[in-house]
């Protein structure tokens, strides 16, 4: 029963020819991956199970029974209108609801969670989570590459609006898509028309209203907003059962989650390159904020964050109210970033324009100052127009003030050029979108968050004061979940307004490609173990970046070299990959190193290979583990240390400054001296010597640095705590380094997280590999 009923997702039906039974069989064998043939697949309609053990057979079915046509359901429902108040600003002040805002958990920083997962897996990632030099968690749209030669990438977003489902369930459901849309905005994406979504409906089926509530809004989207868009929903999926009930003490009691629809976009991308993002830019000149307002001025309040930070909910939402307006931004917005119009984007959501305007003051460093008397202006046109008062007394004022920063109406905020500005506005006009288009402010020197109506200043915060309320929430759960002084130096770093940020230094040329002259000559390839082993997953980007070098690359499983498939003896050079050996459980890299110390033939191997005066090797993340555990039979290799917990005890992805030192390792010929970004994705990567001599006689080949250039163990810049923030090692002879970082995620310009404007195509980590190339000759 627990067999036939289990829900356990790490299991797969596979359906396969029976002569390929033994070529399946051995493919599992080499992946260390157990199977079991369970049946066969029969044409007499009957559904069998059978128990060799009793002998009997518990299911004897015919599959009409099980698959048969059902009646088609029907469902008799009624609508329920919510009780609804409107939303009262009354005693609401501006500063208090600033810093409430940006405390909330949906505004509030995600980097406690971002953290933690490996967002640079498989070197296809061109555009994740952290934004800019100060890598701020603010991105609007993920993107990644086809492949690893290739500018072509998809881009995935997410729209959400479940707070809106309380008022007005329809609403809710055009939000969560048009928020999807205006986050894929940022990515350079051909046509609207490329767009396709999933669907996640979430409902609480047979709760009062709930069902009448959920056909409304799928009527609204997928048979309205969606064919007047263009995009299609060829997948989704949904949960039906989002209320629990029992009963207690003779009382029935219920949770209930109201609709929720969940959006998640997807499209091409033509170059992914050209993504927008939220970073202000402070080093090109004179530039303009502009706010699409597609909300035209309506300011609604209803079930946004600032109503929630104020225990209210409101009685009117934001909507889309044109879809053809949506359509028209989209494709201007598309255009303006092919002709390189615009320097930052982000879109206008939860929190509302303040919120959007402080993430892309964040991610740049720098404070914004913006008047907002024009935006007011035409909210009172608005109230004039729908008949409602418009006395301009200090309580209406502030109303109109709070709505036109804390409403979540649809739009977006474009930084240009001021040389350019002219011409965007008249693009807009152009479109149609004449209406929806404002200047607002620009940056300015002061590192400060100004507000200002009319002139007069309405909110002057220190940007380092809102990014401290910002950050607060994910720092305050870091500090329970982690090492609390790892989470306290984290947090006190965002204080320091002369950070400068990631920054590149290079004492070679990375568009050089030295080993050019030994490809061409060369009559074959050499062969390059790309070794691994179970639970590894990181080998098809090493093997792309050394076959973009030169090599031939080929994929060694460990179970090649123990069962005597495969010999070390024809590859010049070795690299053992990053992933999670065993799933660490046996320690970080230590069960893939006993599997060679421990059985003669692997061992024999990995000794004869490394003492060939003519071979290299390689050991990145959980490769450098192993290798590190194999300094015994490694020559030169007796000072390195153990790898171990990192000291902030997390799994830590993040993209840091290293520095290159002097030293005698061939990958690094060339580049001493030169300091540049690479990512981390680990949670054993503290350097842990057995001595102090150790440390001392070490040949350390790569360190951590902080954004000023000087070794660091302060956390996150050395994410995991090793001394002098040393994560790079070689041997006297320089043929064998270790590293924990991973080069070969970010060995093209398009994979880091953030780059120079001047790079194209190669990053410099290519020289890494390179190098390797023009050692073998």
């Amino acid at each position: 029963k627990e067999i036939w009923c289990n829900e356990s997702q790490e299991r797969y039906v596979l359906a396969i020819a029976p002569q390929d039974l033994e070529r399946f069989r051995a493919l599992c064998e080499r992946e260390r991956c157990p199977f079991a043939v369970v049946g066969v697949a029969t044409d007499d309609g009957q559904l069998k199970v059978t128990d060799r053990h009793f002998g009997n057979t518990p299911v004897d079915m015919p599959m009409d029974v099980l698959l048969g046509k059902p009646p088609r359901m029907t469902r008799d429902v009624q609508h329920r209108a919510p009780t609804l108040k409107p939303f009262d600003a009354a005693g609401i002040e501006l500063k208090e609801a600033a810093y409430r805002v940006l405390r909330h958990p949906t505004v509030a920083s995600k980097s406690f969670l971002i953290t933690i997962g490996d967002r640079s897996v498989g070197g296809f990632t061109a555009r994740d989570q952290f934004v800019g030099p100060w890598q701020v968690p603010v991105a609007d749209v993920a993107v990644t590459t086809l492949g690893y030669d290739t500018e072509l990438g998809e881009a995935m977003a997410v729209g959400e609006r479940t707070p809106l489902a309380l008022i007005d369930p329809a609403a809710s459901g055009r939000m969560a898509v048009a928020e999807s849309v205006m986050n894929l905005a940022a990515a350079s994406i051909e046509d609207i028309s490329d767009i396709r979504l999933s669907a996640n409906w979430m409902a609480p089926a047979g709760h009062p209203g709930e069902d009448a509530a959920l056909f409304d809004t799928v009527k609204a989207v997928a048979k309205e907003l969606c064919p007047a868009l263009g995009i299609s929903i060829p997948v989704g999926k949904d949960s039906m059962s989002m209320a629990t009930r029992w009963e207690e003490q003779g009382r029935k009691k219920a949770v209930v989650s109201p609709l929720s629809l969940i959006v998640s976009a997807f499209a091409p991308v033509a170059d992914a390159r050209r993504t927008l993002t939220p970073q202000l830019r402070t080093d090109l000149g004179e530039t303009d904020l502009l706010l699409i307002d597609l909300g035209e001025s309506r300011n609604r309040l209803g079930g946004s964050i600032l109503a929630e930070v104020y225990g209210q909910l409101g009685d009117a939402c934001p909507d889309l109210d044109a879809p053809e307006r949506l359509k028209a931004c989209f494709g201007l917005i598309q255009s303006l970033n092919r002709q390189d119009k615009l320097l930052a984007y982000h879109d206008r959501s939860d929190g509302g324009l303040f919120a959007a305007l402080c993430e892309m003051a964040f991610a740049g460093h720098t404070g914004v100052e913006i008047d907002v008397a024009e935006l007011c202006y035409h909210r009172i046109q608005q109230d004039e127009r729908a008949g409602v008062a418009v006395a301009e007394s200090d309580e209406f004022s502030a109303a109109r003030l709070l709505g036109v920063l804390f409403s979540e109406e649809l739009g977006a905020l474009l930084q240009v050029r001021r040389a350019d500005t002219q011409s965007v506005v008249e693009a807009f006009m152009a479109a149609g979108l004449r209406d929806v288009i404002y200047v607002l402010g620009a940056p300015n020197g002061s590192d400060r968050v100004r507000i200002l109506r009319e002139g007069k200043s309405v909110l002057d915060e220190a940007r380092v004061d809102l990014i401290t309320a910002w950050s607060e929430v994910s720092h305050r759960i870091q500090a329970l979940r982690d090492n609390p002084d790892c989470a306290r130096q984290e947090f006190a770093g965002l204080r320091d307004a002369q950070d400068p940020g990631l920054s590149v230094k290079l004492g070679f040329d990375l568009n050089q490609d030295v080993a050019a002259p030994y490809v061409k000559k060369a009559a074959s390839q050499p062969k390059m173990a790309i070794l691994r082993e179970q639970g590894v997953n990181g080998e098809v980007e090493m093997a792309a970046a050394f076959t973009k070098a030169g090599f031939h690359a080929v994929d060694v499983h460990m179970s090649d070299i123990l069962s005597g498939r495969v010999s070390l003896q024809e590859f010049k050079g070795l690299v053992a990959c990053g992933g999670f050996s065993y799933g660490d459980v046996l320690g970080a890299g230590g069960g893939w190193a006993a599997s060679i110390l421990h059985n003669a033939r692997a061992r024999d191997e990995f000794e004869a290979f490394f003492r060939r005066s003519d071979t290299f090797a390689l050991g990145v993340c959980n490769g450098c583990q192993m290798m590190s555990r194999l300094k015994g039979i490694i020559p030169g290799a007796e000072h390195w240390p153990s790898f171990e917990r990192n000291l902030s005890e997390q799994f830590e992805a993040r993209f840091v400054m290293v520095e290159v030192p002097e030293s005698p390792s061939i990958l690094f010929t060339g580049m001493a001296g030169s300091r540049m970004p690479i990512v981390v994705a680990h949670g054993e990567g503290r350097a842990v010597f057995a001595s102090a001599a150790n440390r001392q006689q070490a040949q350390v080949a790569l360190r951590y640095v902080d954004n000023h250039g000087r070794p660091t163990e302060a956390y996150p810049l050395n994410p995991n705590g090793s001394p002098a923030g040393i994560t790079g090692l070689t041997t006297a002879d320089g043929r064998f380094t270790v590293m924990m970082p991973h080069p070969e995620r970010v060995y093209r310009a398009v994979q880091h997280s953030w780059r120079p404007d001047d790079w194209r195509e190669d990053g410099p980590w290519l020289r890494l590999f390179r190098n390797a190339r023009v050692w073998v000759g």
